[in-house]
């Protein structure tokens, strides 16, 4: 398997663990916190219990969601309302306020460390009684440190992953063309047919020439994959829809299947082969490759008998192909996976997030000698539904 594969597999069991550890310290805090209180026994140990049963529940509950192949194909709003969305804001919000906290603690404690004074001399005035309302400031403080990271995940959940971008983009190609690029669908629970309806809708707003689809279909089971080969289907294009498969295509899927199930909606899939398109202005080329982790990507194959003096847009699911294209000569490559990191840090001059960790080209334009390389961050989500600095991106470009 290739690097990125393995990355992105160790990735979810280290989130789990990640979260499962959170839980544990948050629920220590609490219990600490009840047994401060001035509350029954009685009533301690039954809210105790409460809190724990609850966070266990949704803990469990989302690590089922994450790791299991749930086929839900329409799960009803009150569902998602009550149970998905909950799970998800509580799992990745601990995660980060448990990480607050930790830093909260670490601070409290270097600062009491340095404001350490030597015993008080003979005849020095008592120390002053401790203040109480100071106290409960700071405890207030510190919770509201603590549930920021609620807030920002709840908003990015419920509202960053709807709150695409269209971008728009002018690049040389040697043909005029007006393409629209959507990637990185993952149709499942937290992308519904309605969704997607809209985005086939949008895409078809855009009057392009051409169409494609750079991988990623599904989430997590091909349940998902029959409802967004009809969605996108619905778009029109003057010279049609071309596409390449992602990794959760390899890991959830089967390549004969999509193909089949993509043939009966004239979607062409590209694995490891291409097509030539008469225009007008003369012959262009749509190749298209297969996963750079999970399957058997051929270049060579993909490109075989195209001339230099047909220009040729390859789509690609991993952008790291972007190197050995440009040596062959494309001179544009479309790609994503990489989501823009889903969830990114800007920090001045730098940003932070898995996907800018993991890969040279995690979002946006690169050139490379006369070959340029667009990254879209994609409409879905993997693993869980949250956005935040990385909204959604249909991508339209024109080329001349």
């Amino acid at each position: 398997m290739h690097a990125f594969g393995t990355a992105l597999l160790l990735f979810r069991p280290a989130i789990l663990l990640a979260g499962a550890l959170a839980q544990v310290y948050l629920f220590i805090q609490v219990r600490r916190g009840l047994q401060a209180s001035a509350r029954s026994e009685r009533f301690r140990s039954r809210a105790a219990w409460c809190i724990g049963a609850t966070i266990g529940f949704l803990w469990v509950l989302h690590a089922y969601v994450v790791l299991a192949r749930l086929p839900w194909v329409e799960p009803p709003f009150i569902a998602q309302v009550g149970l998905l969305y909950p799970a998800v804001v509580w799992n990745y919000g601990s995660i980060l306020s448990a990480v607050v906290l930790c830093l909260l603690r670490a601070g409290g404690r270097l600062g009491h460390l340095f404001s350490r004074v030597p015993k008080r001399a003979a005849g020095a005035a008592p120390p002053a009684p401790r203040d109480n309302s100071r106290r409960r400031f700071l405890q207030a403080g510190v919770a509201g440190f603590a549930s920021a990271p609620f807030v920002f995940v709840g908003y990015g959940t419920a509202y960053a992953t709807r709150a695409y971008r269209v971008t728009e983009l002018s690049l040389p190609f040697g043909r005029s063309l007006r393409v629209v690029h959507l990637s990185d669908i993952h149709a499942g629970l937290y992308m519904t047919r309605e969704e997607m309806k809209d985005y086939a809708a949008l895409a078809n707003a855009l009057q392009p020439d051409l169409f494609v689809l750079t991988g990623d279909f599904i989430s997590n089971s091909m349940s998902f994959l029959y409802g967004c080969a009809e969605e996108m289907a619905r778009v029109r294009s003057r010279y049609g829809t071309f596409a390449v498969l992602g990794n959760h295509e390899h890991w959830y899927g089967n390549p004969r299947e999509i193909e089949a199930v993509f043939r009966a909606q004239q979607i062409s899939l590209l694995n490891n082969a291409h097509r030539v398109i008469q225009t007008h202005q003369g012959p262009f080329a749509v190749a298209g490759i297969d996963d750079l982790a999970s399957g058997r990507p051929d270049l060579g194959a993909a490109l075989q008998g195209l001339t230099p003096s047909t220009p040729t847009l390859l789509l690609s699911h991993y952008p790291e192909i972007f190197p050995l294209a440009a040596h062959h000569g494309v001179p544009l490559t479309l790609a994503g996976h990489w989501h823009g990191g889903q969830i990114r840090v800007s920090l001045p001059g730098i940003e932070v997030s898995v996907a800018h960790l993991l890969s040279p080209y995690p979002e946006g334009l690169y050139r490379l000698n006369a070959s340029h390389l667009y990254v879209t961050r994609g409409i879905g989500t993997a693993w869980t539904p949250i956005r935040l600095n990385a909204s959604p991106e249909v991508v339209l470009l024109t080329l001349k």
